[in-house]
């Protein structure tokens, strides 16, 4: 077999089939070793036939065994091989899955939703079965083998015609590998392009109807149709060259091999049995049809784990065994930290102190990278450059529990997980690490988050299941506050958690994000000026660094800074006044 097919995901996913793929190896060779034994069984019968007149002796009796063992051996293979092909796309599914979740989200960011379906779906389908189709291949490749050393035992001559004629199918294998291989790629890729685009369409659907568009998105999504039948055109043209290449030439040779046997029968050195197994053999050796079939399912499953393994090729995010220090007031530090996201640099450079037990604003315009420092903040990203802290100690160094257990985050369209994970209200609102909090907490953060009002609506309050749950955008931004607020720990993230909120519910969480968290460090992902206003610092990002640090109301008195809020004007007269309120206070004070 070509040693290009032999990638590190298809190794992997061999080995891991290892068992199964002797098994059906043994039973390759066992067909193999049936069809090569049947020929010889067959001429003696007949010679027998010729010189006894009866065929109801010991070799018509093998060749009929023959016959029935190869038709159980085939059963038995068809069942196991499509065992082992589930079996090995479910190990490859389980694999991608477990390899994103250690990624962390910054992973999955980098393939269009559409594209990581595709890859989960039908490329581990056919990377999943190449245990089965090397297994079958290396057997494939034994039948003819066997069938060039079985026409010598016949005859040398007949298999010096034979092997005259080798070379030229050598040739045909080994451009069809090539052809195939590329012409398969390309139709995945084509595929992962239009499944990514319907993905997308699908998520803007509303947009699309309202915007009256779907002609156009229709035509958007159909885009690379014609790029998918091109590289479908080209495998089903790569498969007819190669069947008919291997049409013309297989006779030829099988027609010089009956020839050659038909003039040593005239002088006396093989018998009719004989030619009638030299003919067979050289329709075995001749099977490149059959290995050619073979060949294709390892030229996809090759093609396939290629893309899989691109996405196994994604480092996962760094994790060490340490554990913050007890009672640590929650202080975050950026130092030097540098970002990169779809080809920009976000960050560059970027030093950041966020004090413990302070509530921080994140402010910038779009693309400043407000949610990547939010990210970064609680171990969900991994900076290229510099270090994040959270009490001294690295967030790369922090065991997996424990950066979970101390950092909480809301985000602007929260998750409901649904399933056996968290199948009710109360369970997504104590989604996290070790136990449960208990249902009087639950509820407390429901308050705190205002959606105990709206759950209790629902048809079985807390208890009612996930599943199907019709919920607006703010009731939803509800439930992911108050997931965030039933968990202790020292740092509390808000990644634009509150966007969906009218503006008095969300000065009610506001006030209760001071008053009743147990997170001591708050860091806020801030699009409203009253968010930034309520603050006590406001981190302003620009350019991929902290422009300034200051309270609202210092920033407020600069023009470049009003000017980040000018498309929100009802809520920047409300945080210029709670501003000069909060500074008046102070300086009362």
């Amino acid at each position: 077999m070509p040693t290009h097919l032999l990638d590190p995901t298809l190794r992997a996913t061999a080995r891991q089939g290892a068992g199964r793929m002797a098994v059906l190896f043994a039973l390759s060779l066992a067909a193999a070793g049936v069809a090569l034994a049947l020929p010889t069984a067959l001429g003696r019968a007949l010679d027998a036939l010729l010189a006894e007149g009866d065929a109801a002796g010991g070799p018509a009796l093998l060749t009929a065994g023959l016959v029935i063992a190869q038709v159980l051996v085939g059963v038995l293979t068809t069942v196991l091989t499509a065992g082992a092909d589930a079996h090995g796309a479910a190990w490859l599914r389980g694999r991608l899955l477990r390899h994103l979740l250690a990624a962390g989200p910054g992973a999955a960011a980098r393939f269009p939703e559409g594209d990581l379906v595709a890859r989960a779906t039908g490329n581990a389908v056919h990377a999943g079965a190449a245990p089965a189709a090397l297994a079958a291949a290396f057997a494939a490749a034994a039948t003819p083998l066997g069938a060039i050393v079985a026409l010598a035992v016949t005859d040398a001559r007949l298999a010096l015609v034979f092997l005259a004629g080798l070379p030229l199918l050598a040739l045909l294998l080994r451009a069809f590998a090539r052809s195939a291989g590329d012409a398969f790629a390309g139709y995945q890729r084509a595929q992962a392009d239009i499944a990514g685009r319907l993905v997308d369409a699908l998520r803007g659907a509303r947009t699309i109807a309202a915007a009256g568009t779907e002609e156009a998105e229709r035509r958007r999504v159909l885009d690379p149709l014609p790029r998918l039948g091109e590289h479908g055109l080209r495998m089903w043209r790569v498969n007819a060259r190669a069947t008919g290449r291997a049409a013309a030439l297989t006779p030829l040779l099988q027609l010089a091999v009956v020839a050659t046997g038909g003039l040593l029968l005239a002088v006396g050195d093989l018998t009719v049995g004989g030619l009638l197994a030299a003919a067979r053999y050289a329709a075995l050796a001749g099977g490149v049809g059959l290995f050619v079939g073979h060949l294709n399912r390892l030229v996809r499953a090759r093609a396939a784990a290629v893309r899989v393994g691109e996405v196994l090729a994604v480092p996962p995010q760094r994790h060490g065994g340490a554990a913050l220090p007890p009672g640590g007031p929650g202080r975050v530090e950026f130092r030097g930290v540098s970002a990169r996201r779809g080809g920009r640099e976000v960050l560059r450079g970027l030093d950041l102190v966020v004090p413990g037990g302070s509530t921080v604003a994140l402010v910038g315009r779009s693309g400043a990278g407000k949610s990547l420092l939010a990210a970064l903040a609680g171990g969900l990203a991994e900076p290229d450059a510099g270090r994040v802290l959270i009490d001294g100690v690295p967030v790369t160094d922090l065991a997996p529990d424990a950066l979970r257990a101390e950092v909480g985050y809301a985000f602007e369209r929260p998750a409901l997980l649904g399933g056996t994970l968290a199948p009710t209200v109360a369970a997504t609102i104590g989604l996290g690490p070790g136990p449960a909090p208990p249902p009087e907490r639950v509820a407390a953060a429901a308050r705190a988050a205002r959606a105990d009002g709206f759950i209790r609506t629902l048809p079985a309050g807390y208890a009612t299941r996930c599943d199907g749950v019709p919920l607006s955008g703010g009731e939803l931004q509800r439930l992911g506050l108050a997931r965030a607020f039933a968990r202790g720990g020292r740092l509390l993230i808000l990644d634009d958690a509150t966007s969906s909120l009218d503006t008095v519910t969300e000065l009610h969480v506001a006030r209760a994000l001071a008053a009743h968290t147990a997170a001591r460090t708050r860091l806020v992902v801030a699009h409203r000026a009253g968010s930034a206003a309520r603050a006590d610092l406001v981190a302003w990002l620009d350019e991929g660094r902290v422009r300034a640090l200051a309270p609202h109301g210092e920033l407020w008195a600069r023009a470049d800074y009003r000017a980040l809020w000018a498309a929100d004007e009802p809520a920047r007269g409300e945080a210029a006044g709670t501003s000069e309120a909060r500074a008046g206070g102070a300086a009362g004070a």
